[in-house]
């Protein structure tokens, strides 16, 4: 939208718009989701140089169960639908639709963590713990990391819901629906590099690889 000469409008704090073009608050999580984006890129490219270096078992191939995890993966990449109906409806004030919508997105982004949690219970079961070997290490603090950010996300929902269920949620407050919904967005974007890496990818590693490194016991190291 182009504004008399160049001056954007700063009437309203809810409506102050930076030097980009971009409301502050919506350039304030771009910068956030750009950090966190550096911040799961070193998860990620940990995991991945210490993929199939552990020395004892279990081993991604004995314990990742690909199938199930499509499943929540499927679930959580069908919240980001939901999520953006809920900022569709939110523009055209449809109190119903907004409603629905966040509920379904909490819905979906709950049983996704239910998921999560009976996988992490199943490896322990299993024998794997973060302590157990590099896998298990590098494996819970990625996954374990992006649980938390999509615990947050529900949090952040929860409390949109029971905004709109008071009636305070319309278009006037789309701003907020749409930089819940980026985050959202975000946390389902990282499950898709996080999902085919670790269970497409590396789901079937057995062991090393490469057979020359030694890896340190986790409970032994010096103090």
């Amino acid at each position: 939208m182009a504004y008399a000469s160049g001056q954007l409008p700063t009437t309203d704090v809810d409506h102050t718009y930076t030097t980009t073009g971009l409301n502050h608050r919506k350039l304030l999580m771009w910068t956030f989701l750009s950090s966190d984006c550096l911040f799961f890129g070193a998860l990620i490219a940990t995991y991945m140089v210490y993929r199939g270096q552990s020395l004892v078992g279990p081993y991604p191939i004995d314990i990742i169960d690909i199938p199930l995890t499509t499943i929540s993966t499927f679930v959580l990449l069908c919240s980001s639908f939901a999520m953006v109906q809920a900022l569709a409806a939110t523009n055209r004030n449809d109190q119903r639709g907004i409603q629905l919508w966040l509920l379904a997105t909490i819905l979906m982004g709950a049983t996704f963590i239910g998921f999560q949690i009976y996988e992490f219970n199943a490896f322990r079961m299993e024998g794997l713990k973060i302590d157990t070997n590099l896998f298990g290490t590098t494996f819970f603090t990625l996954t374990g990391f992006h649980g938390a950010h999509v615990t947050l996300g529900l949090v952040w929902l929860t409390i949109l819901l029971i905004m709109g269920r008071k009636g305070k949620l319309g278009p006037a407050q789309s701003l907020d629906v749409e930089i819940a919904g980026l985050y959202w967005h975000f946390v389902d974007i990282v499950w898709i590099v996080i999902f085919t890496l670790l269970y497409l990818i590396g789901g079937f590693d057995a062991g090393p690889t490469a057979g020359l490194l030694i890896e340190p016991s986790l409970l032994s190291l010096p103090t």
